[in-house]
């Protein structure tokens, strides 16, 4: 598996991050063949949240990895807390008793990263310090970051925290490009053209962080995966001729089509298939041409200005 620096940190990991929001849908021994499988293909950096079945999925991925102080050197661990009983909350108290109880869920002493999971409009960003500070001295966490934060957002974590945010969890997939297509029509008086994120993209590649790009399959909020979907068949038509140049699968080419922007993102992909899976890693081995990657963009209903 190819390798890149998660933002500005020296974490090596995988380009390709393994989602375990949907671990809790396999048996026992389900479970285990999709983590071994992973480790096979080089996938070693799992993604967690503290929602994901609440907190059963971080505990099923501990039993399946049998965990222990060999197996965890070799996996990159991260996790995301501040959602919880119909709110965010992102208070010094609920950081660091959601971080005690991921620790104790996935067996382990430390994270190597934490992800404040989708934005708290109550944010104290100096409560957020001191839970950072805490939890980076005691080795809890090592490093940490973000999940669906804009520009603004994030600035103002760091007014007041010191360690770097060297993640931003972002929806992106080939349907969902609202970030890349707000750049592309820059000052035209249109749809595409309406900033709903605050040049998201281009801050976290001026400022090192990177963008992991949840639901990479998926078309609108959860509505459903675009490969195969009789809704987009133009879209499917040019990923499949594109795929069959490559002797890759569609799934392969449609992450393929993520890491080709030069911003250097690290899909998170949430497929329980073990086939997908290992389509999913081939696509760190693919590296598509300028053309065909516009060829895609259009064909997703894109109009270039």
């Amino acid at each position: 598996m190819r390798t890149m620096k998660l933002g500005s940190s020296s974490l090596e990991v995988p380009v390709i991050a393994v989602g375990c929001m949907r671990i809790n849908s396999l048996d026992k021994a389900g479970a285990e063949y999709f983590v071994q499988t992973a480790l096979e293909e080089g996938a070693n950096f799992f993604d967690h949240a503290d929602i994901y079945g609440g907190g059963e999925c971080e505990e099923i991925f501990a039993d399946a990895i049998h965990m222990n102080d060999d197996i965890r050197e070799k996996i990159i661990l991260q996790s995301k807390c501040g959602i919880r009983n119909g709110m965010f909350d992102f208070s010094k108290e609920h950081i660091l008793d959601s971080v005690d109880r991921i620790l104790a869920r996935l067996k382990t002493d430390y994270l190597d990263t934490l992800l404040l999971h989708r934005p708290d409009a109550l944010v104290e960003p100096e409560e957020v310090a001191e839970a950072f500070d805490l939890l980076e001295s005691s080795g809890k966490v090592r490093h940490f970051g973000v999940s669906n934060q804009n520009p603004m957002q994030i600035e103002l974590l760091k007014k007041y925290v010191k360690q770097p945010l060297i993640a931003n969890q972002l929806q992106l997939s080939i349907t969902n490009t609202t970030m890349i297509s707000s750049g592309i029509n820059v000052n035209m008086n249109n749809e595409a053209a309406v900033n709903r994120d605050g040049s998201i993209l281009d801050y976290c590649r001026l400022h090192d962080i990177t963008i992991q790009p949840w639901s990479p399959f998926q078309y609108g909020f959860f509505e459903g995966v675009f490969l195969g979907s009789d809704k987009f068949p133009e879209l499917n038509q040019t990923i499949d001729g594109i795929a069959k140049k490559y002797s890759v699968s569609n799934t392969t080419m449609a992450i393929a089509w993520l890491l080709r922007h030069p911003a250097q993102m690290q899909p998170v992909i949430g497929t329980m298939n073990l086939e997908r899976l290992k389509d999913c890693c081939k696509a760190a081995d693919i590296r598509i041409t300028r053309e065909e990657w516009y060829e895609v963009y259009r064909a997703a209903g894109n109009v270039l200005p």
